[in-house]
């Protein structure tokens, strides 16, 4: 059950914190941001989502919201991945600008004083970006220079290198971000996509505090297929040139085997190039049917219009959005 939010007077900052199994960082995650909250003295709160935890992160949340009331915890009903988290925890919020941070730590709670001052400097949107990589392995570090290149190659829109969910977003931002349904939700992509003042400042990723990343390649591939098919159709369009170009191919292919045939008078073996011709066709059939799939899948997933992600329960929330439209 929803509840309404605590305070009559909104807080000045709201901070998103997404949960899957961090019961080992919570401690030092909610000391740290008492820490640094403290120091900037701003009126806040703390949305906690978990993601469909398996393990005390509810129950050790609830416990500090017991003891600190700014404190607010959103639980799923099951995991429905960060990126609705994240839609989740923004849909919760109260405060005036709200800052997205991971509980592992290694977005480091101080920053959020550089980015509060950028944000009463007017910009609507604060993006902090990693200075390096150096603590994933190269094999990430690889693919994810690689996506950044391709997404900005291929899309309308363009995401910093190095930016990730670690942002201020003034509640314009916010709201606007709330008010988009679709499903297949790349926040990174909508944030670049909603425009606003936007500014960049660096930051040095710390150390994980407790447990491993939940990020592991497939995941991330998974959601850089989201990405590019969430914000450009020019897979489509390659397919369309790459069947002019098969085609193409195939008449001149026909018109050399009619060469040596009729006027040459030359005995073309059939078999070998009648296997190639069928495997490299079958392949690109099956390659052009894949990437139309997951436009395909995507429309299926809108058209079912259920909704982004079912609260089991939420503990001191604002409202949810979509129930206040309602």
């Amino acid at each position: 059950m929803t509840q309404t939010a605590e305070t009559v007077v909104p807080p000045v900052l709201s901070l998103v914190v997404p949960m899957f199994n961090e019961s080992g960082n919570l401690d030092k995650l909610f000391a740290r941001l008492s820490q640094v909250m403290a120091e900037i003295d701003v009126s806040y709160e703390i949305v906690c989502v978990d993601d469909g935890s398996r393990d005390d992160s509810v129950a050790l949340a609830l416990a500090h919201r017991d003891r600190d009331p700014r404190i607010k915890v959103v639980e799923l009903s099951r995991n429905f991945g960060k990126e609705l988290a994240l839609t989740a925890g923004l849909r919760h919020t109260a405060g005036q600008a709200v800052v997205m941070i991971d509980a592992d730590l290694q977005h480091p709670p101080e920053v959020i004083k550089d980015m509060l001052d950028k944000w009463r400097e007017g910009f609507e949107m604060v993006i902090a970006v990693r200075r390096d990589r150096e603590q994933e392995s190269a094999v990430k570090r690889m693919a994810a220079k690689l996506f950044y290149d391709l997404f900005g190659r291929v899309s309308e829109v363009r995401l910093p290198q190095g930016a990730g969910d670690f942002r201020l977003l003034d509640r314009k931002v916010v709201n606007v971000l709330n008010n988009m349904p679709e499903h297949a939700r790349f926040m990174k992509g909508l944030y670049a996509w909603v425009g606003f003042r936007q500014i960049s400042i660096p930051f040095d990723v710390a150390e994980r505090a407790h447990g491993e990343t939940k990020f592991n390649l497939f995941r991330l591939y998974r959601l850089a297929i989201d990405g590019i098919t969430s914000f450009t159709s020019l897979p489509l369009k390659v397919w369309t040139f790459m069947g002019m170009l098969v085609a193409s191919f195939a008449l001149l292919y026909g018109f050399v085997f009619i060469v040596k045939t009729l006027i040459l008078g030359i005995d073309v073996p059939g078999y070998p190039s009648l296997i190639v011709a069928i495997t490299f066709f079958s392949g690109v059939q099956l390659i052009s049917l894949g990437v139309i799939g997951e436009y395909l899948g995507r429309v299926f997933s809108e058209v079912k219009n259920r909704p982004l992600y079912v609260v089991r329960e939420a503990h001191g929330c604002a409202e949810d959005v979509d129930k206040r439209r309602g």
